[in-house]
């Protein structure tokens, strides 16, 4: 991966946390362990401090940075999602920021909440614990069911688990010019993540609410 040393200050990434080779880290950085860092995700610490607590994830395109002297943290098992913009705030222990969502400077994201896709927080915001938060800018706030925190709570250990499969099994390779017969399939099926609305419709086979 892409590691740069700035003013003396070097990344750490833990055993057992996987980095895709085209991340960039940069100075004051700490990924603890069974994270996973995505492809083209920015982590720029070369103001303030960035710490990616353990079982988190920062999937592909994402940028994390900070103001100096102000930290951006991801408490354990955050879950942030593609192509999110997080700049000096705090993520709470299971929370969800969706794709392309921005938290802003000061902000918090409580507890097991929800940052709907493409949202945005305000700087020094608080978003409830175990609540969604929905606008760009957030003009709604309410209380998840527990469907929802069951399916975000999945998708960490989904993600813990592409951690485990990246570090064990992803190479660099040369594309196949044709698709072989008996071409091996991937050990992800349905049974182990769909989105929430499948899950709901699935749930509620006639779409009452």
């Amino acid at each position: 991966m892409p590691s740069y040393e700035i003013d003396g200050v070097i990344p750490v990434v833990a055993v057992g946390a996987f980095v895709h080779p085209s991340a960039v880290l940069i100075g004051d950085v700490v990924v603890e362990t069974d994270c996973y860092i995505g492809p083209t995700a920015s982590i720029r610490g070369d103001f303030g401090p960035i710490i990616i607590s353990s079982g988190s994830n920062v999937q592909d395109g994402c940028v994390l940075h900070s103001f100096p002297e102000r930290e951006l943290l991801l408490e354990k098992e955050s879950h942030i999602g593609h192509g999110a913009i997080l700049h000096g705030c705090v993520i709470r222990s299971g929370a969800m920021v969706g794709m392309n969502a921005i938290v802003m400077d000061g902000a918090r994201v409580g507890t097991r909440a929800l940052v709907g896709a493409a949202s945005l927080v305000r700087a020094g915001m608080t978003i409830p614990a175990e609540h969604l938060a929905v606008g760009n800018p957030v003009t709604e706030t309410r209380p998840l069911d527990e469907q929802t925190l069951q399916w975000k709570a999945n998708g960490v250990k989904v993600y813990r688990q592409l951690a485990k499969r990246s570090l064990a099994s992803m190479r660099e390779t040369t594309p196949l010019v044709e698709t072989p017969i008996n071409r091996p399939r991937l050990s992800t099926g349905s049974d182990v993540s769909a989105p929430l609305h499948e899950l709901r419709r699935s749930d509620n086979p006639r779409g009452s609410r």
